[in-house]
């Protein structure tokens, strides 16, 4: 999945982002369609949208809190990429601090929390926390499958590190239980489950690769330690 420069990328987005258009307020609103359409068909274009951010930047009177929550969160489906940390980045800082008061600050805050859990592999906690506040819900409603996407970030990085994990683990990571998960693991990850163990196939990334470790020691070596331990005994 390429979020720099997506397939789906339409030519008057591509005009915007490669040239002086980029510096063109009245960009703004294609950018925001754009952004639409990224949140309704599940896929991302991390370079339009911090385009975005940057206009937002050089004419705050067009910024919009929701297209900005917007941005955070489709960039959160792409961990454990940088990209959540470079949107931030973009957002004035009077609105990313979190003791900051307002709607806007309080959302943000809450978005890093969700990175920060998603980055560290917290996924158990990253799911308790989404449903400890109806917030996270007003916050993610506009990303379609939302949650499935995340799923399936957590089961390409399960593939990568695993060959077998208990299914009552994956559950907890998965944040899904019983048949929910069963399904998930066999019909949308393709893997198999065998008493009580998630079986995942062999891959370049899990599978155990021989390490050789070398050492080129030659005569030159030997004789210096030679001539050192006879220079030591004189």
């Amino acid at each position: 999945m390429d979020s720099e420069d997506p397939q789906e990328r339409p030519e008057d987005v591509s005009n915007i982002i490669n040239g002086l258009e980029r510096y063109n307020p009245e960009a703004v609103g294609n950018l925001e369609d754009y952004l639409r359409h990224q949140c309704e068909n599940r896929y991302t274009d991390s370079n339009a949208n911090r385009t975005l951010l940057k206009l937002y930047q050089l004419n705050p009177d067009r910024v919009k809190d929701e297209v900005i929550t917007n941005i955070l969160v489709k960039s959160l489906t792409l961990f454990p990429s940088p990209q959540f940390s470079l949107a931030l980045h973009l957002i004035p800082p009077h609105l990313v601090a979190p003791n900051q008061r307002g709607e806007l600050p309080e959302a943000i805050s809450k978005l890093r929390e969700l990175n920060l859990q998603l980055q560290g592999a917290q996924y158990a906690r990253f799911w308790a926390t989404l449903d400890s506040d109806d917030l996270y819900a007003d916050l993610t409603t506009d990303i379609d499958g939302f949650e499935e996407l995340i799923r399936g970030r957590i089961a390409t990085l399960v593939s990568h590190a695993y060959r077998e994990i208990e299914l009552s683990v994956l559950e907890q990571w998965l944040g899904l239980e019983g048949q929910a998960a069963v399904t998930f693991v066999t019909e949308t990850a393709g893997w198999k489950v065998e008493d009580n163990l998630v079986k995942i196939p062999r891959n370049p990334e899990n599978e155990a690769k021989k390490s050789e470790v070398r050492e080129d020691v030659n005569v030159d070596m030997f004789s210096r330690v030679i001539r050192r331990a006879w220079e030591e005994t004189v």
